[in-house]
């Protein structure tokens, strides 16, 4: 089975004063490259396809040539939203089974997580990562709570997501051609009437949001 990676790496981080996420230093070395790591080592994935900011391709470039990644052979370049990035990565792709996107704001994913995704893409057309809520989930309208809702119908989606090939691409092609947008990439399978499957996340898979997380991060991975 020929499984493509697509790891978008263009967006900005406003509390960052919009530098790159995937380049801020964590342990002494590019968010990304965490990343890119696990995957160089995954025998199960084919190929690797980072999405990068015009402005960030210089460095991206010199990172892949510095550290050897044999995985990628095409960078794709970003678009105006996450969603226009993806699609850029997926039509540099003829032919696969199986996609994973993985967003590069999450460095502690680990190759246990993307193998668990990519096990579970049967009799579906997508599998998430996701974890259950630990705290009450309140509505609130204005300011005062109109319903509590029952938490354990409820997960925190991450990355990794799997998916079939060309379910995906198909899926994208209608979106973009109707200029609709998603959260994610499961959003946009789900509108087109995909069976998404939800499988447990990680809580050490940190999405860098706040410089808070940095921290946090540094002392995950320290004791991994």
């Amino acid at each position: 089975m020929k499984t493509f990676a697509i790891i978008p790496a263009a967006g900005t981080g406003k509390r960052y004063g919009n530098v790159s996420k995937a380049f801020l230093l964590l342990g002494g070395r590019p968010v990304i490259s965490w990343i890119l790591d696990v995957l160089e080592q995954l025998e199960e994935v084919s190929e690797v396809i980072p999405v990068f900011r015009d402005t960030d391709m210089e460095k991206a470039l010199k990172l892949i040539e510095e550290k050897g990644y044999k995985k990628i052979k095409k960078v794709a370049p970003g678009g105006r939203e996450r969603q226009d990035s993806v699609y850029h990565a997926l039509n540099l792709i003829t032919e696969a089974d199986s996609i994973i996107i993985h967003d590069a704001a999450r460095p502690g994913v680990t190759a246990e997580l993307f193998l668990n995704t990519l096990r579970e893409l049967k009799d579906c057309d997508g599998v998430v990562t996701g974890i259950p809520l630990t705290d009450t989930l309140k509505e609130v309208e204005k300011d005062f709570v109109i319903r509590t809702h029952d938490r354990t119908r409820f997960r925190l989606i991450q990355t990794p997501q799997a998916f079939n090939f060309k379910f995906l691409k198909e899926a994208y092609k209608k979106a973009m051609k109707e200029g609709l947008y998603f959260t994610d990439d499961a959003s946009l399978v789900e509108h087109y009437n995909g069976r998404i499957k939800v499988i447990m996340g990680s809580y050490s898979n940190v999405k860098i949001t706040v410089p808070e997380d940095l921290k946090i991060l540094e002392v995950l991975l320290n004791l991994r």
